[in-house]
């Protein structure tokens, strides 16, 4: 437990150091955010704030598992697949940002980086550890006493976690739309995912959750609205990485979607969006993701994220609920 807290102070305080001296240089090398035309109109006046800080609590993670972790082999795996996740949503802001093409990299080069990278990791945790094949199902224990594992095969086992990994990366970066939105639920979903950590006694993946936990509430600090920094698809897409590498190792994927529950809804809205205009003409929601639908129809910004603040605590713990009694 000591550890734990050493490592998200370590990344708590580097994240807060790092901010002052990062932010200025953003701002100087002009890396300001892109506001869509078609967004809220009171998002316009956030055009030009510093982008790419996910650099920033990425650091600061980084150094929380490198000075505590002593090398503990599967802190050292969540790292390398958050900061994986991290350098392919670097170079699309890089794209985005500084050589001014808007759509970033090609949906196809994103996807194949995410995907290899989640490969990666299952191919490790089947046959360079203990891991297996098997998922542990919610709330199973109400049925059969110690709850029931469904050992899915390699080949089905590594379609999943590429649909967990690459999923929860993406569906963090939809989320990322309001000041602190992202930043605040991945900071309670993180925590929530290192209890259950601890529970199947994955010291080393926890060590990993606390320092992502302590970068992101340094970045809130900056993030708050009004937000002086942006995380872009640099911090986005290495929290979802990160949280979903975490999730795989401790065999907790279907956890994960429960107590990032809020990261699953901002995506089905999203999905719920396209097939009704698609298929009807019509929009279900004002707008999509679903922060955006709360916004347009009068809420605060700061009350939309309190909200989902909330919900993640709500949603974390339904899930705990339904893992700990698990007994394993």
């Amino acid at each position: 437990m000591q550890e734990l807290w050493m490592a998200f102070a370590a990344s708590l305080f580097v994240t807060l150091l790092l901010g002052p001296l990062v932010i200025p240089v953003l701002r100087k090398l002009k890396f300001g955010q892109n506001i869509r035309a078609d967004g809220p109109a009171r998002h316009l006046q956030k055009a030009g704030t510093p982008t790419m800080g996910g650099v920033i609590f990425l650091a600061g993670a980084s150094a929380g598992v490198l000075f505590i972790a002593q090398g503990a082999r599967d802190s050292i795996i969540v790292l390398v697949v958050t900061l994986g996740f991290g350098l392919i949503g670097f170079l699309d802001d890089y794209i985005k940002v500084v050589l001014k093409r808007s759509l970033g990299l090609r949906a196809r080069e994103k996807l194949f980086g995410q995907c290899l990278l989640a490969t990666g990791l299952a191919y490790w945790v089947v046959y360079l550890s203990d891991r297996g094949t098997s998922l542990s199902l919610p709330f199973s224990y109400l049925v059969i006493p110690g709850g029931v594992d469904l050992d899915l095969g390699w080949w089905l086992f590594l379609a999943f976690t590429v649909l967990i990994v690459v999923g929860m990366a993406n569906a963090v970066n939809l989320t990322d739309g309001l000041d602190g939105l992202a930043a605040g639920v991945s900071l309670l979903v993180a925590l929530g995912m290192m209890v259950i950590a601890l529970i199947v006694d994955k010291s080393g993946v926890a060590l990993s959750l606390a320092a992502l936990a302590g970068g992101c509430l340094g970045f809130l600090y900056y993030n708050r609205h009004p937000a002086r920094v942006f995380m872009g698809d640099t911090g986005s897409l290495a929290l979802g990485g990160g949280l979903g590498a975490a999730a795989v190792i401790t065999r907790s994927e279907l956890f994960l979607i429960i107590i990032g529950g809020i990261f699953i809804i901002e995506t089905l809205s999203v999905i719920i969006q396209v097939i009704s205009f698609q298929t009807r003409g019509k929009r279900i929601f004002r707008m999509s993701p679903l922060h955006h639908h709360f916004e347009l129809g009068g809420w605060g910004e700061n009350k939309v994220v309190l909200t989902f603040w909330t919900a993640t605590i709500i949603f974390g713990m339904i899930g705990l609920a339904g893992f700990c009694h698990l007994g394993k």
